[in-house]
């Protein structure tokens, strides 16, 4: 059942021990969003699989008290904070459990006590509100983790809405924390050799389709997928795609610029729709998504590739072309 941010707050008065749960390779938003309702509520924050490298440096600054892979089974109720699927929890076994979350499909929503689902840009902004219910403080702590998971989930900006940045102004307010204080903690991220490796990796291998004048790449690596596909997009691709396989499972990391999202891309409701084709799971933003399912990835890369250029080719009104070698020398040339 969807409630709103003052009936959340009203439903998890009646439950103790609570456990925070973010999903594997946890980033800021999940991180933050859990420590600012653990420190309002009480309770537990829980990583189920590790976090990523900017979510491990606000953790060791604010002092966050996490426990590796928590059994919920010894919480009295599990609250599951940015999730979109059970994959992204490593289909652990949840007990009694609620959702909230800010992502465009929400397939925990359907055995979960209740509910909180707001198309917002993070789930940070959801958490605000429910803050702002309650008549919580924000302490300057809370207010750094807040801050860093709303920069991070909306790319430095680029995908925030109006609402954004009025939620941004009203933290800043509320904690006193200086916006500067955030920046110097990510530029304080160390930079991780495998990941430039993995960058480099899959620039190298990438694979181009032209639409009018927006490009869709795809390429693989064997780890740091969203951070490759994030990085395709920053060197000039409209939308890109990344797969990374473990086993016989296969994971792809999407990205897509505001401009192809205004197009019609919607990589949350096409990363699903590919996850069903399969029986797997997927999800997300209209513009950063993923998918995680059984499949050849080579298969997996293509069917993604085709899709966004027929959602674009219907969108602009032309036809879609591989870019080849050779037009890439004559360009060069030009």
């Amino acid at each position: 059942m969807q409630v709103d941010e003052a009936e959340f707050f009203n439903r998890l008065l009646d439950y103790r021990n609570i456990l925070y749960l973010c999903h594997r390779n946890a980033d800021p938003d999940a991180v933050s969003s859990a420590f600012a309702l653990s420190e309002a509520l009480g309770g537990t924050v829980g990583l189920v699989d590790g976090c990523n490298r900017v979510a491990s440096v606000l953790i060791e600054r604010l002092g966050i008290e996490i426990v590796d892979k928590p059994d919920p089974a010894n919480y009295g109720f599990v609250v599951v904070v940015d999730t979109s699927t059970k994959a992204q929890l490593n289909d652990i076994e949840l007990t009694t459990y609620c959702v909230i979350d800010h992502h465009t499909t929400t397939a925990l929503t359907e055995n979960a006590e209740f509910y909180l689902h707001r198309n917002t840009t993070s789930t940070v902004e959801i958490v605000y509100d429910i803050l702002k219910a309650m008549g919580a403080p924000i302490n300057r702590r809370m207010g750094i983790g807040m801050l860093t998971g709303i920069v991070t989930d909306t790319g430095h900006f680029k995908h925030a809405s109006v609402d954004t940045f009025r939620t941004v102004a009203k933290i800043i307010e509320a904690s006193g924390v200086e916006y500067g204080e955030v920046l110097d903690l990510m530029a304080a991220t160390p930079q991780d050799i495998s990941m430039r490796i993995a960058i480099l990796k899959a620039a190298s291998r990438v694979e181009l389709d032209r639409v009018g004048d927006m490009l869709i790449a795809s390429s693989h690596v064997s780890s740091f997928g969203g951070s490759a596909s994030s990085m395709l997009i920053n060197i000039g691709a409209d939308v890109a795609f990344v797969g990374t396989t473990k086993g016989e499972s296969v994971r792809v990391s999407a990205r897509a610029k505001r401009d192809a999202v205004n197009a019609g891309v919607n990589l949350g409701q096409l990363m699903e729709d590919i996850s069903n084709e399969y029986n797997g799971t997927g999800g997300g933003h209209s513009g950063a998504a993923g998918i995680d399912i059984i499949a050849n990835m080579e298969e997996v890369l293509h069917k993604c590739r085709e899709m966004t250029k027929k959602i674009l080719e219907n969108s602009l009104g032309t036809t879609a072309k591989e870019i080849s070698e050779d037009e890439v020398e004559i360009n060069e040339n030009e």
